[in-house]
């Protein structure tokens, strides 16, 4: 089975300070939320039509469970990837039948955990509050221990997904795509395709890119992503890291005006709008249009 973006997490520190930024960059930006108390994290949520991205900190962290043989703490990744700095944490694709891929990634030899399952209350637009529940299937690669992936399967969709949370000031309709900083983007490709249910994955001169069913997976070298983005990569001293976030946007000089004034520091690099790391707190944030 294909598998698309579903969201990405954008591990912060301040919880208020991200969501002022993306709300400075343009972004219509969620009620806060908080996740079950085993996990000791809470969010808010940057949606777009059939994908997300989720600004997460921790909330209380004291009862938040640890890792153990065939469980994936959520709470616990996330705690330990803050404690060495904030970033893009982890990268999820839409999901199915949650037991039948957790199988699946143990089969390829990617993960060997239980799925997971849980619920919380969300807010409507109106404040009316509604349940939203999902199901989540985990995986690994060994050679990226910073980064997170599993699977996120919406049992109540109709809760979750609204427009008036989609129409966003710096016109972004989508996520594009996401790109990975590994040094050896090769090693990755096995792993990415059992992830992605991708069996053909392109070799391109910037490294290796899967195309999903909504949107793009781009593992680059540091060089590479240096050069191709014009901002410092993250530091790849402990395996692969999840760095870029890009954005179609429908209209770039609208979009281009709004990011420059929301911060001088954000720069163009061959024909996108580049946040690079300092200015958005520990990610890169690609704006560009829409194909």
């Amino acid at each position: 089975m294909s598998r698309g973006l579903d969201h990405i997490v954008h591990a912060v520190r301040d919880l208020n300070a991200a969501a002022a930024l993306y709300r400075r960059l343009g972004f219509t930006v969620g009620a806060r939320n908080l996740h079950p108390p085993a996990w000791g994290t809470q969010n808010h949520i940057v949606q777009f039509s059939g994908g997300f991205v989720e600004l997460l900190a921790m909330a209380d962290a004291s009862r938040i469970e640890p890792h153990a043989p065939r469980h994936f703490s959520f709470g616990a990744f996330n705690r330990d990837f803050l404690a060495r700095g904030e970033g893009l944490s982890m990268l999820v694709l839409e999901g199915g039948d949650t037991a039948a891929e957790a199988e699946t990634f143990r089969t390829a030899g990617i993960g060997d955990f239980e799925p997971f399952h849980f619920e919380r209350a969300a807010a409507r637009p109106d404040g009316t509050s509604v349940k939203v529940a999902f199901s989540l299937a985990f995986a690994r690669d060994p050679a990226a221990p910073d980064i997170g992936f599993f699977t996120c399967r919406q049992h109540h969709p109709e809760n979750f997904w609204n427009p008036a949370f989609q129409q966003h000031p710096n016109t972004a309709a989508t996520i594009a795509g996401v790109v990975l900083v590994a040094d050896n983007p090769s090693d990755h490709h096995i792993f990415l395709s059992a992830f992605a249910g991708e069996r053909d994955l392109l070799a391109t001169p910037t490294g290796v890119m899967v195309t999903t069913t909504r949107g793009e997976i781009q593992v680059m070298a540091p060089a590479t992503f240096a050069s191709h983005f014009g901002v410092a990569p993250p530091d790849t001293a402990r395996g692969a890291r999840l760095a870029a976030l890009r954005f179609a946007v429908r209209d770039v000089r609208a979009t281009a005006n709004l990011l420059r004034n929301a911060d001088p520091g954000i720069g163009q690099h061959m024909g996108r709008m580049i946040a690079g790391p300092a200015a958005a707190m520990g990610a890169t944030l690609v704006f560009e249009p829409v194909q």
